[in-house]
């Protein structure tokens, strides 16, 4: 299927509210229920875990479900059915009532399950949908780039707004774009063809099925390369507030970094779209990986008050994310057309791959915080063991898992697509 410009927006658009919930709960939960509740590193750690490891766990089988139901309701459909909890949780989660301060771990842990739950199935029923538009190799990355476009619109909007005017209206914010740009995708981007339920391969199980995607030898090798590069993005991510506030004593200037970082990004997704148009996703994609190692390794030196260098390894390893963002999702949906799933299958695919970004999230969240207070490093001091710790997690370790990643996707049989 070609898309004109309108049919990209209209479906690309939902991207923006879908990532300007996630950045906030990724990056900015940690220290507002640090500094709010008084909760522990550890605490907040537990808690991170327990929510992402249920919600990854329970994305395999939205995916089925949607596979099995879509034929019959459509995609809007569980678009439909993501919205309420999506948005009453990001709500409740950032603007707890007085007497949450009373059980400040199960509010937390509850206001993370309900906006985890309407974010997986949002998700995966909205990278599903892009999957089965179009398998072409000149199509495929044009869409995901689209959405990822939108996509940083929504962090470059989440990055600023709780510096400028607050958390409260960057939720006013999210709810509106989030019902406005569902709107926009339910009557006006294009709908995919899709096969009936009955035409899923061979009347397969539920077991069977989850596990389908995983028979083909490219999804498990590109799986493999997702899975180690994301936990190397994820840990940086989960520990950056508390590396600008008390390594680099730069905390004021956070949200300036972080606009750095995801401007970058948007601005690089058109260069590494036609870069993958004429080299393939997967060499692109490879490339990206290590620029992103070239620019990182420097963050280890950086000393306190770097703010000059601090912002142009922000710009170098944000140029890399753009691929990071766009090249994946089009290698995957490359890989069901081969497999000879389109139309029919994506869902298991997306839950596995949802399953995937949480499961990093979870590891960077509950392995790398409890780590990191174990090592001495306490949150708002500048003691030397522990920023010490707080160095080497946040940037030696990110660089490391990123470089075996490269490796693998130097081996995987993925470049024939």
């Amino acid at each position: 299927m070609l898309l004109n410009r309108a049919a990209l927006f209209a479906y690309g658009l939902f991207g923006l509210p879908l990532a300007l919930v996630a950045l906030p709960i990724y990056v900015y939960v940690p220290q507002f229920y640090a500094e709010q509740f008084g909760m522990s590193l550890a605490a907040i750690g537990t808690a991170l875990l327990a929510a992402r490891m249920f919600d990854a766990f329970i994305d395999p089988a939205l995916g089925l479900w949607i596979d099995r139901r879509k034929a019959a309701r459509g995609y809007g459909y569980f678009i439909l059915l993501a919205l309420p909890a999506l948005a009453a949780g990001f709500v409740a989660l950032f603007h707890p009532p007085a007497a949450a301060r009373a059980q400040p771990f199960a509010w937390f842990l509850a206001c993370l399950l309900l906006v985890y739950v309407g974010f997986s199935l949002a998700t995966i029923t909205y990278q599903s949908w892009g999957a089965a538009l179009t398998q072409a190799r000149s199509e495929r990355s044009r869409l995901t780039g689209t959405r990822e476009a939108c996509g940083l619109v929504g962090v470059l909007v989440a990055a600023a707004l709780p510096s400028v005017a607050g958390i409260g209206t960057l939720s006013t914010v999210f709810v509106v774009t989030l019902l406005g740009s569902a709107a926009l995708l339910l009557m006006r981007a294009p709908r995919p063809a899709m096969a009936a339920a009955s035409a899923a391969p061979g009347g397969l199980h539920a077991l069977q099925a989850l596990a389908e995607p995983f028979r083909d030898q490219r999804f498990r090798w590109l799986f493999a390369v997702f899975v180690v590069n994301g936990i190397a993005a994820a840990i940086p991510a989960t520990l950056f507030l508390f590396f600008a506030k008390d390594r680099l004593q730069l905390g004021q200037y956070a949200g300036l970094f972080l606009v750095l970082y995801f401007a970058a990004a948007a601005v690089s997704l058109p260069l590494w779209v036609a870069l993958a148009r004429r080299r393939g996703e997967a060499w692109t994609w490879m490339v990206a990986m290590l620029l992103a190692i070239a620019a990182f390794a420097w963050v280890y030196a950086l000393p306190a008050g770097a703010a000059t260098g601090f912002g142009i390894i922000c710009v170098m390893s944000g140029f890399a994310l753009g691929a990071d963002l766009a090249l994946p999702p089009a290698l995957l949906a490359a890989v069901i057309a081969r497999a000879g799933h389109g139309g029919t299958r994506e869902g298991a695919y997306f839950g596995a791959w949802s399953w995937a970004t949480k499961m990093n999230l979870a590891l960077a969240a509950g392995v790398a915080l409890p780590l990191l207070q174990r090592l001495g490093y306490v949150p708002g001091t500048v003691d030397a063991d522990g920023t010490q710790a707080l160095r080497i997690g946040y940037a030696l370790l990110p660089c490391g898992l990123k470089l075996l990643a490269a490796a693998l996707l130097w081996r995987a049989p993925l470049n024939d697509l």
